[in-house]
């Protein structure tokens, strides 16, 4: 199967659970063409931008494919586009088919893959489970886009690979690194230059390194 966006949705800062924490990670669907530029897609929202949203954060991602998996650990809740907070769900692609900095043509916008999602408390709240320490046992973290090329998208429309510049560093391991606080040296090394990852990441693997 070719990937491709079953859906697209966006969402703004809203109250969420008893104490009422502002959060804009309850997604609404999008139909038609949605403008999307360096901060993400238009109509979305974050409450905490020190930590949500950004240039490095500006699109989310999650598989379909994982919703299976979330309905056999979690049967009470309903997982289909949007629960996980994401923007964009897509088919036929997975963490293990992108490797760190892919490039992907969706629509007439660019997006690179940058960092895996860190899952939070407001996770939590949104299921009213403790979904965010599954999200990290089982590493299906769905990935942030950063934009290279504003544009527009929309569901039905094909991703694409249009550039791979770090094709010996598949998604996963740095999910890994990401989620356990460790890596080996050399994937450190690697990282600490990286065309493409996330700033902080750089940065942290120089940390690492010493």
């Amino acid at each position: 199967m070719s990937p491709t966006l079953l859906s697209v949705q966006t969402g703004r800062i809203a109250s969420l659970g008893p104490e009422e924490v502002p959060s804009g990670i309850v997604k609404t669907a999008r139909s038609g063409a949605v403008a999307v530029g360096p901060l993400g897609l238009e109509g979305d929202e974050q409450a905490d931008l020190e930590v949500h949203g950004g240039p490095e954060k500006a699109v989310y991602a999650y598989a379909a494919a994982h919703f299976p998996d979330w309905a056999a650990r979690f049967p009470h809740l309903a997982f289909t586009g949007g629960a996980m907070g994401e923007n964009l769900t897509v088919a036929g692609l997975e963490e293990k088919d992108i490797c760190v900095g892919d490039v992907h043509a969706i629509g007439t916008a660019l997006l690179q893959v940058c960092q895996p999602r860190q899952p939070c408390f407001k996770f939590n709240l949104l299921h009213g489970d403790l979904v965010s320490s599954a999200m990290v046992r089982s590493f299906q973290s769905g990935w942030y886009y950063r934009v290279l090329a504003p544009g527009a998208l929309s569901a039905g429309d094909s991703v694409t690979l249009h550039a791979r510049p770090n094709p010996d560093f598949p998604f996963p391991r740095l999910v890994e690194i990401v989620y356990r606080k460790r890596g080996e040296r050399a994937d450190l090394i690697r990282m600490a230059d990286m065309e493409g990852l996330a700033s902080q990441w750089r940065e942290r693997a120089r940390l690492m390194l010493g």
